[in-house]
């Protein structure tokens, strides 16, 4: 039984509930010579309501079935198991259940299962099948007994319409909540993740180390003696590929959003606006590659053309390919934020015998200040998360400079770089990972701070 079978019903069950639903109220109204008006609600809103009333209990059903399935199969995989090896630890059981669900699964050839255990191969599997199934036939049997059941209460004072706003109003609020939720829990995995970390190594080396070689620190006789988890140079080398980038992107994006906003004919501007935020929903790695193929050594030509020598992996070239890709980011939102000024003070300041620079200096950008400010912001997080350009532009290597002819990594690359591969998840080199993470996520998190608190600012002066 493929899970595909159970969406397709309750899919079916919600057009047909709804169709049914409304045509009932219809009836209803034809056959009592009601009218319409009289009906407290649409009859759309009745087959709307018999749908939502017979999916919901499906999908909350099915949801908490596969949430609660794979448990149960372990718990009862893992005793079968102890039956057939009882001097096997816990660890050895549920290495061999991991192996006996990759074969179940199809994977056969890499994975190989002890003589006494492949029995249970498929004993996993018709565990999984008996589960889809019985699964099937629960959501058939609530999904039609509740259809039935909430169509037969249609009638013309059926608050159908309350009864569907308030059903959809709960689920915008579970949405919200569970959009916070995952926030919490990424926050939570990741700081506990780091004091694990910040157990092997001082906090205080970690962020004034100026020294950083976790391939070599994972040695314990090495760990936090030689500065080999310091992350000051994988920060500088993050902001300073970042403001490489932001001094490209600002003031190209912000000219470009005045050039559309006040200067452009409309239909130039129709043009211009969408070619630019095509940049945004270009691939990075076609970024990575132009910047390692055309930028880097185009950068390097003209630096030796001018006497000196650098190799065409550079912070220079990385910031420069990645001001580009942000350019949309502050020129689309900027753009947005001019055009949502109220065109009064655009007249009030040309009233007072303003030029169009002038108005533009003093009335149009302060206005929008806190959309640019989104804007910016908005591109500087990007850049600060931006990987692929610099594996492909820049280099792996820490290196405590700023100069931007020199090669430099950036947070996001280490991390990339500490998780790849067999990792061991409790040695410091593998957890560097979520401090760096951490890390990143306060200066990202401090950056919105600002940003609210400019927008809010600048938002009470103006409306």
């Amino acid at each position: 039984m493929s899970l595909s079978i159970i969406f397709i019903f309750i899919l079916t069950l919600i057009s047909v509930c709804y169709v049914a639903g409304t045509r009932k109220a219809l009836r209803i109204a034809k056959k009592e010579q009601i009218p319409l008006r009289k009906f407290h609600s649409q009859p759309a809103y009745h087959g709307a309501y018999v749908a939502l009333q017979a999916a919901l209990p499906c999908v909350v059903i099915a949801f908490l079935w596969l949430a609660a399935e794979p448990f149960i199969i372990s718990h009862i995989m893992a005793e079968h198991i102890r039956k057939a090896m009882p001097s096997l630890s816990g660890a050895e059981i549920s290495l061999w259940l991991d192996r006996i669900k990759a074969v179940a699964e199809g994977e056969t050839g890499f994975f190989k299962i002890d003589e006494s255990l492949k029995h249970l191969v498929p004993v996993y599997s018709n565990l999984k099948h008996l589960s889809r199934w019985a699964l099937f036939a629960v959501v058939v049997t609530v999904g039609l007994g509740t259809a039935a059941f909430f169509s037969q209460r249609i009638s013309p004072g059926l608050r159908a319409r309350h009864r569907v706003e308030a059903i959809v109003t709960a689920l915008l609020g579970t949405c919200a909540l569970l959009a916070i939720f995952t926030t919490l829990s990424i926050v939570v995995s990741v700081f506990s993740e780091s004091v694990r970390f910040f157990k092997s190594v001082s906090i205080l080396e970690f962020l004034t180390g100026t020294h950083w070689s976790p391939h070599i620190a994972i040695r314990s006789d090495q760990m936090a003696t030689t500065g080999s988890f310091g992350a000051v140079p994988v920060f500088v080398g993050t902001f300073l590929i970042s403001a490489i980038a932001l001094s490209i992107a600002v003031p190209i994006g912000l000219f470009a959003a005045i050039f559309t906003s006040e200067y452009a004919h409309p239909k130039l501007r129709a043009v211009i606006k969408p070619t630019l935020e095509i940049l945004a929903g270009i691939p990075t790695v076609v970024y990575g590659f132009f910047a390692a193929l055309i930028v880097g050594p185009f950068v390097r030509y003209m630096a030796e053309r001018f006497g000196f020598g650098i190799p065409s992996e550079s912070a220079l070239a990385a910031g420069l390919v990645m001001g580009i890709m942000i350019i949309p980011y502050i020129s689309s939102l900027s753009d947005d934020a001019m055009n949502a000024v109220p065109q009064s003070l655009r007249d009030g300041a040309y009233a007072l015998g303003s030029t169009k620079s002038e108005m533009i200096q003093k009335v149009l950008l302060p206005a929008a200040l806190p959309g640019i400010a989104a804007g910016v912001l908005l591109a500087v997080s990007r850049a600060i998360g931006e990987t692929m350009i610099v594996v492909m532009a820049a280099s792996l290597r820490a290196k405590l400079t700023l100069n931007p002819f020199d090669a430099v990594t950036t947070v996001t690359v280490q991390i990339v770089s500490l998780l790849t591969g067999d990792q061991e998840f409790d040695s410091p080199k593998t957890l560097a990972a979520f401090a760096l993470g951490l890390v990143l996520f306060v200066v990202t998190l401090t950056l919105n701070l600002i940003a609210f608190m400019i927008v809010k600012r600048y938002r009470e002066q103006y409306e």
